[in-house]
């Protein structure tokens, strides 16, 4: 079936020119077409053509888009949306003076919504997340990560990779799994890391490559984590099982996080608040794309990651809500990068890159989707006003109003 979304005002495509993704200065050119309309065939782009030269009555289908600005679908690449409980009582703690890093020692953190999870079951935890997914779609998001973590066990652990690939099966979007195992040392192992660290490269990482449950394999290496040389041996059994790597890193200290993802060429490394001039030239220089998180800092009250200069600098920036209960409870996409444009000084053009085909490039997925070019897949957001600075001024009102998925709308509030 052809299909033609009709004379929208404006179709933000974030041409790469076959690149598939945007690094320091291309960020800014994001290709804003007028007057055109795209053709797709089924689930792949076939041509975004001038509106003057349209006949409606050759397709099968016909959207009528005026007034409307189309993205390619947005693209979520770091989230923890697979949890349960509240942390509320540590945001009350944190608002009186006591910081994540005390709460995190002394036991909770991390930790409470493990034991959360580890309460409910299966089905229960589906039936928690869903309507988080409905939310994301509602935004554009087309492309989802979710990560494990909220286990810290085998069981726990691949119960939530398994839900997770459950609700890939059942959503039109593409949920991506990520194994995070490596998020914190639970309770019972603060004083026995060897053990932990044992079950996690002998038994949970043999287990999840061998069941396919998860794409990536990421860590969190920070003082009050995991230490620089206990993700190089986790990521190197990964490596060897086959799965990729991303890396939390330098959000509290830096300890060596950025030149262990070097080494393990990781597709990206995430939060980057402390990070120091050459740790910022050493990014640029590679392939990884740099995943910022202004939600943390807003519900933190924390410093910003230096996003201008990794962008003057040449790195490919991509932004993410890093949606969780304890660190940066936000999960709408438009706040982050009003978030971003403001604190962080990134324009507008910027932010759309960040959530488009950087974070695809994070996802590595961005040969697939994150821009809107002939081959690509027929993913896009549709946004209820004229002009595509509207998303980023309109800060924490979702203007996104049709969001479709290979060819399909899957979400549609007009």
């Amino acid at each position: 079936m052809i299909s033609l979304l009709l004379n929208p005002a404006q179709i933000v495509s974030v041409d790469t020119k076959g690149k598939n993704f945007k690094s320091g200065r291309e960020m800014q050119d994001i290709n804003v077409l007028t007057d055109h309309s795209i053709i797709f065939e089924n689930e792949i782009i076939k041509d975004i053509i001038p509106h003057s030269s349209v006949n409606p009555n050759k397709y099968d289908s016909v959207l009528e888009l005026k007034d409307k600005v189309i993205l390619p679908g947005v693209v979520e690449c770091h989230t923890h949306t697979a949890f349960a409980g509240s942390r509320a009582d540590e945001f009350r703690k944190r608002l009186k003076g006591v910081n994540y890093e005390e709460i995190s020692k002394a036991g909770g953190g991390i930790n409470t919504t493990v034991a959360a999870v580890r309460k409910y079951s299966f089905d229960e935890l589906v039936k928690i997340i869903k309507p988080r997914i409905d939310n994301f779609i509602s935004q554009g998001v087309t492309s989802l990560e979710i990560k494990s973590g909220y286990g810290l066990d085998f069981e726990n652990e691949i119960k939530l990779l398994k839900i997770i690939n459950y609700l890939n099966e059942i959503y039109p979007i593409d949920i991506i799994p990520t194994f995070l195992g490596a998020h914190t040392f639970p309770n019972k192992f603060k004083e026995d890391r060897n053990e932990y660290l044992n079950i996690l490269v002998n038994r949970m990482l043999p287990f999840i490559a061998e069941h396919n449950l998860s794409r990536f394999c990421d860590g969190f290496c920070e003082s009050t984590a995991f230490s620089a040389g206990e993700i190089d041996l986790i990521f190197s059994e990964a490596a060897r099982l086959g799965l990729k790597t991303k890396l939390h890193t330098n959000q509290f200290s830096s300890i060596g996080g950025i030149d262990t993802a070097l080494k393990h060429n990781c597709l990206s490394v995430d939060h980057l608040e402390v990070i120091n001039d050459s740790e910022i030239e050493k990014i640029s220089r590679s392939d990884m794309a740099a995943v910022l998180l202004p939600g943390v800092s807003f519900f933190l009250d924390y410093q910003y990651a230096p996003a201008r200069k990794l962008i003057d600098t040449g790195a490919a920036v991509a932004l993410s809500t890093d949606y969780n209960p304890g660190t940066s409870n936000i999960s709408l996409m438009n706040f982050i990068m009003s978030l971003a444009a403001i604190k962080m000084k990134m324009t507008i053009e910027e932010t759309i890159a960040a959530v488009t085909i950087n974070s695809a490039k994070a996802l590595g997925v961005n040969r697939l989707t994150g821009s809107l070019e002939i081959g690509k897949r027929a993913d896009f957001a549709v946004f209820n006003t004229n002009d595509y600075s509207e998303i980023v001024y309109n800060i924490g009102i979702n203007l996104n109003c049709i969001t479709i998925k290979n060819g399909k709308i899957i979400y549609n509030s007009m």
